[in-house]
């Protein structure tokens, strides 16, 4: 495989992405900025491969996926066998080629990034497993033996999918749970479509129920499925439900007009745009007011992008440090500077101010270099401070353990057993709000667990 590859490929042709959608066009518009690569493009950019003795791109990816070898099929034209050494290692293929912070992660690790530019690996995985798709590719179960055991996975977010495909390919019997509408978790209802469009969550869901995984959708368990049903019908149960609780900004966010929670924003958005019919996330209107949000991670950069495609007359970004000391990925801040976002650094909100009919009409901040005090107008304020773990009531009868933040007592380690028999978990319940990738590691190291303990043969 690759004997007839050029070898000094990544001197000749450099670094390229697929083509952006016009700014003009991507503000208006909720759908992915970039252009599909075309073939003679996933090609050229695969062989830049040098299919280093010691992958690091591989090792710093969390599932450890096995980039120079797919690569080098898709410098082949093979995307097929590609999209099945892919999903070896991962899940969700075309969902992390399209949100995976890769400049943080593989492509950053790349042997070429310093000198000659990473190979674009994010989008050749994201090319190859759409490419296999539209040729009617689908994972082949046929072989697999039907074991006698059942599983309930309760969270359809991407530790919860993770666990379930891991599971149904070793013939394992899998119903996920779930109290939206549809699969994805935040994956659908938290990221915007301009990274994400709906549509490929809802293929994956084809996919997955064609493997034989059972969802039950509009389900929340501890009220429409108790704890001691599941318990009941079930010979094990993995817990993937994420990390939704906001951090509090104290600013009485989600209390009062004009000052909002990051996912209720992001939530309701979508629940607009899609009309799934989520009553407690509302629609919250940006059009035409000036926007702060707070924060500098990823949610922050998906709530201006979104303010500005609502038709924002102005989005502000409040950070209280400097653009290098931002969480977020590297690219999402460029991408909302391109559309015309602007940052303020150095800045901690302490006070909504509020004129005498309640109306929001600025920010009082503390600059964090100088102390001095200083004053922001606007209409209204996000706070995307990030989200954390919460114990639920219908898991305070088990024998679960917690750590100091609410995080499920588990790990690598013990292979995500939690204290509780017969109970798994991870995901941003385990570790805090994370990378989709770390959740997708985790569920499928679960899954083997699982496996593990049924005597099931991975």
């Amino acid at each position: 495989m690759g004997e007839h590859r050029p070898l000094f490929e990544f001197v000749d042709l450099p670094r390229e992405e697929p083509e952006k959608q016009a700014i003009t066009v991507r503000t208006h518009e909720f759908s992915e900025i970039y252009r599909s690569f075309k073939q003679p493009g996933i090609k050229e950019q695969s062989e830049r491969c040098i299919s280093c003795g010691n992958p690091y791109c591989q090792w710093k990816c969390p599932v450890h996926n096995y980039i120079p070898e797919w690569l080098a099929l898709a410098a082949e034209g093979k995307y097929i066998e590609a999209a099945e050494l892919s999903h070896q290692t991962n899940s969700l293929p075309e969902v992390c080629g399209r949100v995976c912070p890769q400049d943080r992660l593989c492509e950053q690790a790349c042997t070429l990034n310093n000198d000659f530019g990473a190979v674009t690996i994010g989008q050749v995985e994201k090319f190859i497993t759409d490419n296999a798709f539209e040729q009617g590719w689908k994972p082949d179960l046929s072989n697999v033996e039907k074991q006698p055991y059942k599983v309930a996975v309760v969270g359809a977010g991407p530790a919860g999918l993770a666990c379930a495909d891991v599971l149904i390919r070793n013939g394992v019997q899998v119903t996920v749970f779930d109290r939206y509408p549809e699969i994805g978790g935040l994956l659908t209802f938290g990221i915007p479509e301009f990274k994400l469009e709906k549509e490929v969550m809802a293929r994956r869901r084809k996919i997955f129920s064609e493997m034989g995984i059972e969802f039950r959708l509009n389900t929340e368990i501890g009220k429409d499925v108790s704890y001691d049903e599941l318990e009941s019908e079930f010979d094990k149960v993995f817990l993937g439900m994420g990390a939704y609780k906001a951090v509090d900004g104290s600013l009485e966010e989600g209390q009062s007009q004009g000052v909002y929670r990051a996912l209720d924003f992001l939530i309701g958005n979508t629940n607009h745009l899609h009309q799934y019919g989520i009553n407690d996330r509302p629609f919250i209107n940006l059009k035409g007011q000036d926007v702060v949000v707070l924060g500098g991670g990823d949610t922050a950069m998906d709530c201006v992008r979104t303010a500005i495609r609502q038709g924002a007359k102005s989005v502000r970004c409040v950070y209280r440090k400097d653009e290098e000391s931002m969480p977020g990925s590297r690219k999402e801040y460029k991408h909302a500077l391109e559309e015309g976002i602007e940052y303020i650094w150095f800045q901690q909100a302490e006070k909504i101010i509020r004129d005498d009919s309640n109306k929001v009409t600025g920010l009082q901040c503390r600059n964090t270099k100088t102390q001095e005090q200083t004053e922001i107008d606007c209409d209204a304020v996000i706070v995307a401070y990030g989200f954390r773990a919460e114990q639920v009531a219908w898991l305070e009868n088990t024998q679960l353990e917690y750590r100091d933040n609410d995080t499920v007592l588990t790990s690598e380690d013990n292979g995500y057993r939690t204290a509780q028999k017969n109970i798994y978990a991870g995901g941003d319940m385990v570790r805090g709000a994370d990378l989709v990738v770390t959740a997708i590691a985790e569920g499928r190291a679960a899954a083997e667990s699982i496996c593990e303990d049924l005597g099931v043969i991975t």
